[in-house]
């Protein structure tokens, strides 16, 4: 995914895209900003259970298409054919949200980044407490996430 909303413009060949949407991000087994599952033809669902649940969009591309692949989508490109594509990507949050070396939006918004900081200090403060403590206020912290940012409609 990139932070930056994104036109694909596909000169010559032909693409396939698959996406999903960033409310499914929980299914999708991330690793920084891309999911673990590789192969998303035939995932491995023993090792990847929750994969099943992310709504998968598809559409191919060929010469003259033009994509919309809105800020934290998830895709997925696969060439068909030799071709040539164009990327177009552009800002739509104020630009002091962004870090000014992100040309390709592939860098977490600064203040997402600061979040991601606390959270691994936070999490990191909390393996000094037993493991039955740890796990219950490990669970309050999710609940507290889940409150106070959640959106409603992603619930």
């Amino acid at each position: 995914f990139q932070v930056m909303d994104n036109f694909l413009i596909q000169v010559t060949g032909k693409k396939r895209v698959v996406l999903y949407s960033p409310q499914d991000a929980p299914y999708l087994y991330l690793s920084g900003s891309k999911s673990q599952v590789l192969d998303v033809d035939n995932p491995d669902f023993e090792k990847y259970p929750l994969f099943l649940k992310a709504k998968r969009y598809e559409c191919y591309l060929e010469a003259g298409d033009v994509l919309f692949i809105p800020a934290l989508w998830f895709h997925n490109v696969i060439s068909e054919e030799f071709g040539v594509g164009v990327n177009v990507f552009w800002k739509h949050l104020p630009s002091q949200c962004y870090d000014k070396s992100d040309t390709y939006g592939n860098k977490d918004p600064t203040a997402a980044s600061r979040a991601m900081q606390i959270l691994d200090r936070a999490l990191k403060t909390l393996e000094e407490l037993p493991e039955e403590y740890r796990d219950f206020y490990a669970r309050r912290m999710v609940l507290r996430i889940q409150e106070k940012a959640y959106s409603t409609d992603c619930q």
